[in-house]
């Protein structure tokens, strides 16, 4: 099977071998934190400004595909095409089901979404993100669709896919937070990661927020979460007592695990750890920049999977800007392409030669 297994292994494999030949439901859920508005923070968009429409523009390439006229264009990257590339050509090619939620964003998205009743967050140096009553809110609405998701795949699995500018910054901050030595691990869009920028801004939100430790979970999104987090924490929560749960993402998702763990030890919650597993891409799991691998080995046991796509003989510049280190991952691209490979035993050349004809569409 065209999927690598970096951490539990046995758990990951047996994950794999149960949901092979099903086909998933794709829910995306949408956030937005003001952390994405520093310069330099995030190469999802060139400029302050473009990162603020990022999450809808991905969001209508996601549920609509190119057209001629969209409402709200890709924006322009330094380098590199948008990782909904890769989550829409699978889509289309699957006929994968789609749900798109909106948890808090300063612009209403142009395509249907759920609105879970979130609002955006601060800058995370602030150490005050977002209300206590809203993550409150998120979880329980996460919650609820959660359970109603996983009715909907019965038998088999969920992918929860994010897209939130600025968000492995709020997910270092969560990890922080939660006692996770992150500083060096986490990913970003850069090809070098902007590591002191990030460490310098989440050592400013967690002084101002004085949070105590062992901090409670709910306080520590308020403080220096965004509000995607807390909402798709709920989702996995609740879904894996009935079916399996692929949390799409690298940095982020392992960041909504180490939540989701803290969450059910603190309120006692019921579910299955055994169920749920974290997709990415290998242009994550291998950042030399990074440490995905690591940051994944220091949680609780969880089992990191990586799709090997490569996008070296693409005849695509926009595409082979991943191999430099661009973009990597977002929109739940890797768990996208780890579908595939489990729903259609898709490998490097039907997973390239559908990428490629979408990017042609769009005139990449």
């Amino acid at each position: 099977m065209f999927v690598q297994v970096h951490t539990q292994i046995p758990q990951g494999q047996q994950w794999l071998q149960r949901y092979r030949g099903q086909l998933p439901l794709l829910a995306c859920v949408l956030g937005f934190t003001a952390t994405a508005l520093i310069p330099g923070i995030s190469a999802a968009g060139k400029t302050s400004n473009d990162r603020r429409y990022t999450a809808i523009a991905d969001a209508e390439f996601l549920h609509n595909g190119p057209t001629a006229t969209p409402r709200y264009p890709l924006p322009p990257l330094t380098q590199g095409a948008s990782p909904v590339l890769i989550s829409r050509a699978v889509l289309e090619a699957l006929a994968m089901p789609l749900m798109i939620f909106n948890a808090g964003l300063p612009i209403a998205p142009s395509v249907p979404t759920i609105d879970l009743g979130g609002q955006p967050a601060q800058c995370v140096s602030t150490g005050q993100a977002l209300p206590r009553a809203i993550v409150e809110h998120l979880f329980q609405q996460g919650c609820q669709w959660g359970q109603t998701l996983a009715e909907q795949v019965p038998n088999g699995y969920l992918v929860l896919a994010e897209c939130v500018v600025g968000g492995t910054t709020t997910a270092l901050a969560v990890l922080t937070a939660l006692g996770v030595p992150a500083a060096h691990w986490v990913n970003s869009s850069h090809p070098v990661c902007n590591h002191a920028q990030k460490q310098a801004i989440v050592a400013q939100g967690l002084e101002q927020a004085g949070l105590g430790q062992p901090a409670d979970p709910f306080q520590i999104v308020a403080a220096v979460g965004d509000p995607m987090q807390i909402g798709v924490a709920g989702m996995a929560i609740a879904a894996s007592r009935q079916v399996g749960v692929l949390l799409a993402g690298g940095t982020q998702m392992l960041a909504v695990y180490a939540l989701i763990q803290r969450l059910t030890a603190c309120y006692h919650l019921d579910w299955q750890p055994e169920q749920v597993v974290v997709g990415t891409t290998r242009w994550v799991a291998d950042d030399p920049t990074g440490g995905t691998i690591a940051l994944a080995e220091s949680l609780p046991p969880v089992s990191l999977l990586a799709t090997p796509l490569s996008f070296a003989a693409s005849r695509f510049a926009t595409l082979r800007a991943y191999e430099a280190g661009y973009v990597k991952e977002g929109v739940g691209a890797g768990g996208c392409a780890i579908a595939a490979s489990l729903a259609r035993d898709w490998g490097q050349a039907e997973l390239l030669a559908s990428i490629e004809a979408l990017a042609a569409r769009t005139g990449s």
